[in-house]
């Protein structure tokens, strides 16, 4: 069985090697990048650093192997404040499989930005006419759970960018796998790869432009297609640790850190401590710094510095399984007053 654990590793750790065998003058090169929003007040109270233990329906988001860990059914619903007014919902949905230790998902990531003025090149003041951009992302999901010990899972992911009359899509793969041991499970490690697939590349009639053609004789109308450069999705690799420190027989203190190395910007590295009181109450907090750039530098991205968030939950009835859980996040950010976001965990 311990070869089993050691090559499915191997498998992931040589896989994350192929895909971020680029070359880093490509930073910055990538579209997309909602896809890197967490859009989930739990793991969002953590920076995303929670790679190696993650679980339930929002694993989906970080590290799809956690989504085997959930006990039966789970339903997520979260929204997220983003900067200057974006909304962010999201909805998950979690569902064990028999008894053998596999789980399917479903997860489903909207970003509304409000709307905007539509202009032209006669009318730069405006139409009057009004546009929303449309940012949608969907997966599908699988993971399995061997033996309590290793977990494995996989995501596809349709992703989607468009207003009425242009768009762009792609279809993506995500994969990840999580081990733990110990004496009481309380190590961890975890690694995911999240964004890899096809470019993408804006197509539609609002790149048409009518103009004449000048024949040999006559001119007449005629609608050319202008062509939009093709994008790649933000790809991204993250590895994992924690350590969990139990206190009587319901609460944990768990040490936690992670490096994010990204394809298409600069890699990261954070850490974190989460505090559990049973199931009842959680409390979060990390801090992530962005390798190679200085503290409030604005060339830094905007995902880095301190977050935090708390969990409070409930069972149905006493001694359930069923719980109805409310979780908060911050995270700070340099400029729009930080990001806050808020959701319902619904176990059954």
């Amino acid at each position: 069985m311990n070869q089993k654990y050691t090559y499915l590793l191997s498998c992931c750790l040589l896989l994350a090697g192929v895909a971020f065998a680029g070359n880093p003058d490509r930073q910055g090169e990538a579209g997309a990048n909602q896809l890197l929003i967490n859009p989930w007040a739990r793991s969002a109270g953590l920076h995303s650093l929670n790679t190696s233990y993650v679980s339930g329906a929002e694993a989906m988001y970080l590290n799809v192997a956690g989504l085997s860990r959930i006990k039966k059914t789970q339903i997520n619903l979260s929204h997220a404040r983003y900067i200057a007014d974006i909304n962010m919902n999201a909805l998950a949905f979690g569902q064990r499989i028999g008894s053998g230790g596999g789980a399917f998902g479903i997860s489903l990531v909207s970003m509304d930005l409000g709307e905007f003025l539509s202009t032209t090149e006669n009318i730069p003041g405006g139409t009057g006419a009004t546009f929303s951009p449309s940012y949608f992302n969907m997966g599908l999901s699988y993971s399995h759970l061997f033996a309590n010990k290793v977990s494995v899972g996989v995501t596809f992911k349709f992703v989607n960018e468009s207003i009425s009359n242009v768009g762009a899509r792609a279809m993506a793969l995500d994969a990840g796998v999580q081990y733990v041991t110990g004496e009481n499970d309380n190590f961890k490690f975890g690694i995911s790869l999240r964004n890899v697939g096809s470019k993408m590349r804006f197509v539609g009639e609002g790149l048409s432009k009518p103009a004449a053609n000048p024949g040999p004789t006559f001119e007449y109308p005629i609608t050319y297609y202008e062509r939009s450069a093709a994008y790649e999705l933000p790809s991204q690799l993250n590895i994992g640790f924690s350590r969990d420190f139990l206190f009587g027989k319901t609460s944990r203190l768990s040490v936690l850190g992670n490096f994010t190395s990204n394809a298409f910007s600069r890699d990261q590295v954070g850490g974190g401590l989460e505090f559990a009181l049973g199931q009842n109450f959680a409390l979060r907090g990390a801090y992530k710094t962005e390798l190679g750039v200085a503290v409030g530098s604005t060339e830094a991205t905007l995902d880095n510095g301190i977050s935090a968030g708390f969990s409070a939950s409930v069972p149905f009835k006493k001694g359930s399984d069923s719980r109805l859980t409310l979780e908060y996040s911050y995270r700070s950010t340099r400029i729009f007053q930080g990001i806050h976001g808020i959701g319902l965990r619904l176990d059954l």
